[in-house]
């Protein structure tokens, strides 16, 4: 009986977990089933230039805790990959590199546009499973995706060290999280941290409203406040003159809007409040650096069931994380959709019961 080749590649923004995610499904797929496994650099522009590189014992060895990811990453798209100067369709080079590496089977390791981009490849022949990893954890079909777990420890150690400074400075600090469409990075680490104010992109602010609430709590003898805001969140005003767009000049709309929005943010607080502010935008440092036990926890546990439903031949399927287990979930039934945090979330509600502003 031949021996089934697995080909596994990640693709997307880096996020820590990867490396623990490769482990697992190598760990797996060829010490528990006898598989064979190799890597593709650089995500799908790897898999369509055949840059190969052997995954063994010795690869796996060491990388559970290490961040970003040993086969590289990049934001290539199969059916948009820039050639020669040139935008074109790669999907048949693509198969035909499928086919002459003998893969029974590719794992894709990303957010949600390495989802789409797999569910393409599926519907082209491919023998194609997804990992769901972003700090954003805004895929759709799963409880969490890995790597978010880290980001949210980062983003709260980060709002924790800059409480002392506001409150020293009588200052307002505002602080940037990462989250273009979700905020589920924002309130997670506004609420650990213990932010007055979080501001997220499904719930569009009031800077009149925001200032008040800072205003409430100096009244109160509290001449400093923190404001944690995701960096897709957006005025109303903002919100209302681009909801009339199409869907490509809505995000074109909300790309030039976002350009130095915290700042001016900062700047109406100023104005309105009478207290100094500041801005920290933490950026690409939220998903650096080691993951944390969860997130290696979570990424091992994706692996490993993405090896048994390898062996099972169960494809065209996200690995989701469902309660303490998982479940394969059809790429075509969660393909292009985004898990936003929903107004009425529970973590929403509790943060609103301490007294949190939301902006509206």
């Amino acid at each position: 009986m031949n021996k089934k080749r697995i080909g596994i590649l990640t693709a997307g923004g880096d996020s820590p977990g990867l490396n623990a995610a490769i482990r697992a499904v190598g760990k797996a797929c060829m010490g528990h089933y006898g598989f064979q496994l190799i890597g593709f650099r650089d995500g799908f522009r790897g898999l369509a230039e055949n840059r190969v590189m052997a995954l063994d014992g010795g690869q796996l060895s060491g990388i559970l805790t290490q961040g970003g990811t040993l086969l590289g990453t990049s934001r290539d798209k199969p059916h948009r990959m820039l050639v020669n100067g040139q935008i074109c369709d790669v999907t048949e080079v693509i198969q035909r590199n499928y086919a002459e590496n003998a893969l029974d089977a590719l794992i894709c390791l990303g957010g949600n546009g390495t989802q789409k981009n797999a569910l393409r490849l599926h519907e082209a022949g491919l023998n194609v499973l997804h990992l769901p990893k972003t700090i954003d954890n805004d895929v759709w079909g799963t409880d969490m995706t890995f790597g978010f777990d880290t980001a949210l420890g980062i983003a709260t150690e980060a709002i924790d060290r800059l409480h002392s400074t506001a409150h020293s400075h009588h200052r307002i600090i505002v602080v940037e999280i990462m989250g273009h469409n979700a905020g589920w990075l924002a309130l997670g680490a506004g609420i650990a941290g213990g932010a007055d104010v979080i501001l997220l992109p499904e719930i569009p602010y009031a800077v009149e409203s925001v200032a008040a609430a800072i205003k409430e709590r100096s009244r109160n003898g509290k001449p400093f406040s923190i404001v944690a805001v995701a960096e897709g969140a957006m005025a109303m005003d903002m919100h209302a003159s681009i909801q009339n767009h199409s869907k490509k000049k809505k995000a074109e709309a909300t790309e030039l809007a976002m350009a130095g929005r915290t700042l001016h943010l900062a700047e109406a607080l100023e104005r309105l409040t009478g207290l100094e502010a500041r801005v920290t935008i933490l950026g690409h440092l939220q998903r650096g650096g080691t993951p944390s036990a969860a997130d290696r926890l979570l990424a091992t546990r994706l692996g490993t069931a993405a090896a048994d439903l390898i062996a099972e031949g169960v494809y065209g399927v996200m690995v989701a994380a469902v309660g303490d287990g998982t479940q394969p979930v059809p790429l075509i039934e969660v393909a292009g959709k985004v898990k936003t945090v929903p107004v009425g979330h529970g973590w929403i509600t509790s943060a609103r019961e301490v007294g949190t502003n939301f902006g509206d």
